[in-house]
């Protein structure tokens, strides 16, 4: 047992790093280029607001009804949203990590029963450096809450979180993530439908290109009767990028009438770019429904040909090509600001890559 009166990380510093193909879960991502100790360890602090160079969105500050409370200490962030109360504007926040620096970021959001809010956080850096995230997300009873995650980290960055929801009865989140940045890492969402009658919606976009690496580890677990839940990720690669999606949806005992979707799609934008995409499922309830999809392609020739038939350029057509296969993902969410600002941030990027 770790001594109580050590300092913080001293556990984590005296274990080794994960191994490449030595690890379950680390089959894909190669870390043996980080050096661990030629970063400084360093507190970030989140921002309040969107209002940053290379942020991914830009949001209107939040006017906080009574019944929310947001505290930030260190590196943790705290909201809490009281029973029964409605937020109506994003409660946004930003992160800016230090060339140079290793960061430990800690965000836990819990919603009361009956609440409604929706909180934005995005992850950026000018440099090198390693960024840990650990999230925790508490959906109370009848509670909604749309968590929105995007890294825009430097692509000399490495990112890697533990991120992990927990769904009270009849209560639902919407959870999307954007990955953007980061020379490599992995992250780890989890997502568990606690209570009956819960629903999850999990929706995932990534665009890369050099030799960024992306590596998503994704868990749907079914723990009460009546739930729901629909993942949807994908992603564009272009140059020699990689991408790794590992989805698994997990069934309880005694979890009847589940309704369980994960769907993931790649779009390969050269012939060096690898994407890999890894369903699974664990079914230990006889009444349920459970489904699953992949597809890795490259844009279609027979797609290209009709619309340069019609007189577009050869990059028009495939930027309407990749821009359609984008638009499944975010007609998941409602016309309104949501949208736009996902649509936004999936044009800027696509912008980037194509040059």
């Amino acid at each position: 047992m770790a001594n109580p009166a050590a300092p913080p990380f001293a556990t984590s510093a005296a274990l080794e790093l994960p191994t490449f193909k030595g690890r379950p879960g680390w089959e894909f991502t190669d870390i043996a280029a980080l050096d661990i100790d030629a970063y400084q360890l360093s507190t970030v602090h989140p921002a309040w607001g969107s209002d940053a160079p290379g942020a991914l969105w830009d949001l209107p500050m939040a006017q906080l009804p009574a019944g929310v409370d947001v505290s930030v200490s260190g590196e943790t962030t705290v909201v809490t949203v009281a029973r029964g109360v409605v937020v109506d504007d994003p409660i946004a926040f930003t992160v800016l990590v230090p060339d140079g620096q290793l960061a430990n970021l800690r965000t836990r959001v819990v919603l009361e029963e009956g609440a409604q809010a929706a909180v934005w956080e995005q992850y950026l850096s000018a440099g090198d450096c390693v960024l840990n995230v650990a999230t925790e997300l508490e959906v109370g009873a009848n509670a909604r809450l749309r968590y929105v995650c995007g890294q825009g980290l430097s692509e000399e960055a490495w990112i890697f979180g533990a991120q992990r929801a927990v769904i009270g009865r009849d209560a639902s989140l919407d959870w999307v993530a954007l990955g953007f940045g980061s020379r490599s890492g992995h992250v780890l969402m989890e997502t568990r439908l606690a209570g009956e009658g819960s629903e999850a919606r999990v929706t995932g976009a990534y665009a890369t290109h050099g030799r960024q690496h992306i590596d998503f580890d994704t868990t749907q677990e079914h723990a009460a009767p009546n739930t729901t839940s629909d993942l949807a990720f994908r992603g564009v690669l272009q140059d020699r990028s990689s991408a790794v999606w590992k989805g698994n949806i997990i069934v309880d005992p005694g979890a009847q009438k589940t309704d369980a979707f994960q769907d993931s799609r790649n779009l390969l934008l050269s012939k060096r770019a690898h994407a890999d995409s890894i369903p699974g499922l664990e079914i230990q309830a006889n009444d349920v429904r459970c489904t699953h999809a992949a597809a890795i392609a490259q844009v279609d020739p027979e797609q290209l040909f009709y619309l340069r038939a019609h007189g577009l350029p050869e990059d028009t057509a495939k930027r309407l090509v990749i821009e359609g296969f984008l638009a499944a993902l975010v007609e998941r969410f409602e016309s309104g600001p949501v949208r736009e600002a996902l649509g936004a941030a999936l044009e800027r990027r696509l912008a980037l890559i194509l040059g």
